[in-house]
């Protein structure tokens, strides 16, 4: 089988699954496999329905290559918004910060903040600081590996709980991607999150906006004079994530942005 008859042979096959993208996935997973049977056993597990990045044992975000395996959630496209808000609320507010404290709450695998991070230490600032918490063990043990390059602080435990109480009142940017589904929306999601993501990194509670509440209560206590949070949410549920990050006592606002479909409520402490 010549390698255009090969691809020819993955198109098909994950075309029938019904990917939508079959080409694109087709030479990723090709390039990934470590010959003819690797190759096979990797288009099986993706045409049995695990994600593409479980598969590959990767995903792209921000432009980085984020380790990622099965039980784990899947940094999505949209996420990128919260990045690039948060990097520009730090950049037109707080340029005299000469390291800046980055956390990042429900980290996941640990991309928004190891993206945050990343771009900071690109940009003016060359370095920044960065915490990252999540209850998942399976979720921080990834997380640890992509944030070991940048010197990242990986934290087991719930939200704010296993954080050191040195950090408090030091937080300059407070990103979170919390799960903000309805429970009673789990089962209309995709086969692809329902079945081989983490129920605790999907679903929300009964309105979607439990933990952001949670978050936004404790928030004050964490960030700096002039600090922000910044959590992702949907356009439907930004008003209820908006009315707690004022009851906490932060001013707010929201941003969007079309054609990533992706919402972010901010709040700042007053200087």
């Amino acid at each position: 089988m010549t390698p255009s008859e090969s691809e020819s042979a993955v198109v098909a096959r994950l075309r029938t699954a019904g990917c939508v993208f079959a080409e694109d996935e087709a030479r990723l997973l090709i390039a990934a496999a470590d010959g003819p049977a690797d190759l096979a056993a990797m288009v099986d597990r993706r045409v049995a329905g695990l994600p593409l990045e479980h598969v590959l044992g990767w995903a792209e975000f921000c432009g980085l290559r984020v380790i990622v395996g099965p039980g784990v959630f899947v940094p999505r496209r949209r996420s990128e918004f919260l990045v690039r808000q948060a990097i520009a609320g730090l950049a037109a507010t707080n340029r005299t910060v000469p390291v800046p404290v980055v956390l990042d709450l429900c980290c996941g695998c640990g991309a928004v903040g190891l993206a945050v991070a990343t771009a900071l230490a690109r940009a003016e600032f060359h370095s920044a600081e960065l915490y990252a918490t999540d209850l998942d063990p399976g979720a921080t043990a990834y997380a640890r590996r992509n944030l070991a390059a940048i010197g990242g602080h990986v934290y087991e435990g719930d939200l704010y709980e296993p954080l050191p109480a040195g950090l408090r009142g030091r937080v300059d940017v407070l990103v979170v991607n919390a799960p903000y589904v309805p429970t009673s929306e789990i089962g209309l999601m995709p086969p692809e999150a329902r079945l081989h993501e983490p129920l605790v990194a999907l679903d929300g509670g009964p309105d979607g906006v439990g933990i952001h509440r949670r978050v936004a209560a404790q928030a004050p206590g964490w960030l700096a004079a002039g600090g922000r949070l910044l959590i992702e949410t949907s356009d439907r549920q930004a008003p209820l994530t908006s009315a707690a990050m004022a009851a906490a006592g932060l001013t707010t606002s929201i941003a969007t942005n079309d054609m990533l479909d992706a919402t972010v409520v901010i709040g700042r402490l007053p200087a």
